[in-house]
């Protein structure tokens, strides 16, 4: 009788754990990174990169060794590179990069003993570089810079003190002019990503803290806009589970929905966050399955997005992964 007792409570106990587990597969986060063909150039972190069209474009950054000027396209249909003609310029890391229509440009970085502020377009039609006007800031090094509305944006940085200001250039003119300076902290290693004609900067590092304030810009009418924190800051729950903070990670949008992973705040980040601007709410979804690393770049076609080269400690890096937002890791059950 007492045997029969015990199994009977065995068996309800076990009954009782089975149901648990099935809901901690339910709560597993949403996406599932793809690895594909690695890069065919030599492992790096602090490269630059761009987006034309179903292309992106791998340039500069640092091997431990040296600093690097070529220049790689990723054909994201194909998945497959090819070498283009290298960077005309000053070899360098931490530069900013961005695209305007149809075209790429590059500028500001450090070639490990001088801040920069050339400024360069490259024309995929012809494979060409062409030098432009200075950026006007101070030389720089871990600008963000992003291209909206046909102009491009170069601001903050770290110039031996963290910056905040911000230039707007014409390519029509090829000239620049100084904007209104970002609100909030002043910052470097920051991250940008543009949807629908506005752009957004978070993150970043200041004076040794992990900066948590968030802002858009819109380029009609020339201001910023605070959005909520991206840490736990309100009294509200929405924020309560946020850890977005860091430094040198990288985004992509794909569908409208941004999407941040890597970095480091004390030490290397995978976890990825996703930002719907019509709720300025982040979501927590699946981490980079790759190394966790920092210094990053990243391509985004507005319909896919991909994570590429970057560094953990000293290992540099030279594969790339992409993110299908829509599905669940099941090799992770």
């Amino acid at each position: 009788m007492k045997q029969k007792r015990l199994l009977t409570v065995m068996l309800f106990l076990l009954l009782a754990v089975l149901p648990s587990c099935k809901s901690d597969d339910d709560d597993d986060l949403i996406g599932k990174w793809y690895r594909v063909s690695d890069f065919d150039g030599l492992a790096r972190y602090a490269a630059s990169s761009f987006t034309i069209g179903n292309k992106g474009y791998l340039v500069c950054g640092y091997d431990n060794k040296k600093c690097l000027s070529d220049l790689w396209v990723y054909d994201i249909e194909m998945d497959s590179w090819t070498q283009l003609a290298s960077f005309p310029g000053t070899a360098r890391h931490t530069a900013v990069a961005f695209t305007v229509n149809e075209k790429g440009y590059l500028g500001t970085g450090y070639d490990k003993e001088n801040y920069l502020k050339d400024f360069w377009e490259y024309n995929p039609a012809g494979n060409t570089w062409e030098q432009k006007a200075d950026f006007p800031g101070s030389a720089r090094y871990g600008a963000v810079g992003f291209g909206v509305a046909g102009k491009g944006y170069i601001g903050c940085g770290y110039d031996g003190n963290y910056l905040k200001d911000f230039y707007s250039f014409n390519p029509s003119t090829n000239a620049w002019e100084q904007i209104i300076s970002i609100g909030g902290s002043k910052r470097t290693g920051a991250t940008c990503f543009v949807i629908n004609d506005e752009a957004y900067v978070c993150c970043g590092l200041n004076n040794g803290d992990y900066v948590n304030d968030f802002w858009k810009y819109n380029p009609s009418t020339g201001l910023w806009t605070q959005l909520r924190d991206i840490s736990d800051t309100s009294d509200d729950d929405y924020d309560d589970d946020y850890n977005i903070v860091r430094t040198n990670g990288v985004a992509f949008v794909i569908d409208g929905a941004a999407y941040i992973a890597c970095g480091e705040s004390g030490s290397v980040r995978s976890d990825t966050w996703k930002y719907s601007p019509a709720t300025d709410l982040w979501e927590n979804v699946a981490k980079f399955k790759g190394t966790a690393r920092t210094s990053t770049a990243s391509f985004s076609s507005g319909e896919r997005g991909f994570i590429v080269s970057g560094k953990s400690s000293t290992l540099c890096f030279d594969d790339i992964w992409e993110l299908h937002p829509y599905e669940y890791d099941d090799d992770d059950y």
